[in-house]
């Protein structure tokens, strides 16, 4: 094939095609992202049935595409999680053999008394919660004693909720600083996430200030590996914060999807070398996690279109990759994350169309594949299939 320019990586936040073959250790049997939002009437999809999204294998929503214009197939989760931070680090080349450690009753004292010592804030609720049932419960009192709402979820996370107008947010985030360095050790956690919100009681809203301060990744990814042979490592979204900054030269960030794809979307007009790797994450935080079935599945048509116009302005050499970085079934009744398989079209003018590379084995064929696009060699997990799919 030419010689790739620009790699376009573009993950839909949780967006799951089936139950893994371990779903049951995580207790996600039967969970189907895909299968359930592809039953909504507000979901349609042309442009992914069109690269090939229900030829995968396994995947048994839709109807399959008789002439896919791109390749496709179905990634596997090998490292031991199924959030954010362990899926696109899978993604980038790093499989976590060890699960990020999870607080289901809370966080121990011995982190939150340093942390009320160094911030001078007390604490609310510590416990896994709903992230809009939090400040539906504890806002009023947060904004009566400036106490912080702490809270976690079945992810590897430390989340602090605050009102903008009770704790500013360049605060918010000093605290969040705290909270990662704090979080050492065993205790090394995935992310410290910064949960702003306003309003008044009882209508409390989350605010787009949203900001991760995520762990380090422990080994070099495909980004560090662009990176140092020269290549343009562009993040949309909240990919900066996942890799906590390391590898990557330029971030934007993003309201929400639709304007995570218009940012993409403007990025395609710019004359870089390598690669635009784009999380959009209302997918997963807007509508995986509140169960709403018909959002998402209009949240995916919406993105469909907007992949469409992206598709037309795509250079020839360019290459769009789509992936997911675990699934959240809205259809269960489960709020959390599902352990599913994560589909992988790959499309452009050097593409093979209708190639289906099977069951992968790790989510980190992807990242070995965008370097073998490169021409780039990397102490990364993974086995490319270029081979399989360029012309």
């Amino acid at each position: 094939m030419s010689e790739t320019k620009r790699v376009f990586l573009i993950v839909l936040d949780s967006f799951g095609i089936g139950e893994a073959p371990d779903a049951a250790k995580f207790h996600d049997e039967g969970s189907n992202t895909l299968g359930s939002i592809a039953k909504a009437d507000e979901y349609y999809t042309p442009n992914l049935k069109k690269l090939g999204m229900f030829n995968i294998d396994g995947v048994t929503a839709g109807e399959k595409e008789e002439m896919p214009v791109g390749s496709f197939g179905r990634m596997t989760e090998k490292s031991q999680g199924k959030d954010t931070t362990i899926g696109h680090w899978e993604i980038a080349g790093i499989i976590s053999e060890e699960p990020l450690p999870t607080y289901p009753n809370g966080f121990p004292e011995e982190i939150l008394s340093e942390f009320k010592k160094q911030t001078g804030r007390g604490i609310l609720c510590n416990k896994p919660y709903s992230g809009t049932d939090v400040i539906r419960d504890f806002g009023k009192e947060h904004v009566e004693t400036g106490d912080l709402i702490v809270y976690t979820s079945a992810d590897s996370v430390f989340q602090i909720a605050a009102h903008e107008e009770v704790v500013p947010l360049e605060e918010l985030y000093r605290y969040c600083k705290i909270a990662r360095e704090l979080l050492t050790g065993k205790h090394s956690l995935g992310r410290v996430i910064a949960r702003p919100f306003d309003g008044t009681y009882p209508d409390f809203k989350r605010t787009p200030h949203r900001h991760d301060f995520s762990l380090l990744p422990p080994k070099t990814t495909m980004l560090d590996c662009l990176k140092e042979a020269g290549f343009d490592t562009i993040g949309i979204g909240k990919i900066y914060d996942i890799f906590a900054g390391k590898g990557i030269d330029k971030t934007t960030s993003i309201v929400n999807n639709t304007d995570g794809m218009i940012k993409t979307l403007e990025a395609q007009k710019d004359d870089f070398n390598g690669i635009c790797f784009v999380n959009l994450v209302d997918f997963d935080m807007v509508y995986g996690h509140r169960n709403d079935v018909k959002g998402y599945a209009q949240a995916a048509t919406d993105f469909d279109v907007q992949l469409g116009e992206f598709m037309k302005g795509m250079r020839a050499d360019d290459v769009l990759i789509i992936t997911a970085d675990h699934g959240c079934d809205p259809g269960t009744p489960s709020t959390d994350h599902s352990r599913e398989y994560t589909p992988m079209l790959i499309y452009g003018e050097g593409i093979k169309a209708g190639v289906s590379i099977g069951t992968r084995d790790t989510f980190a064929d992807i990242a070995a594949t965008v370097l073998d696009l490169f021409g780039v060699k990397g102490d990364i997990a993974g086995k490319s299939f270029l081979d399989e799919v360029a012309k």
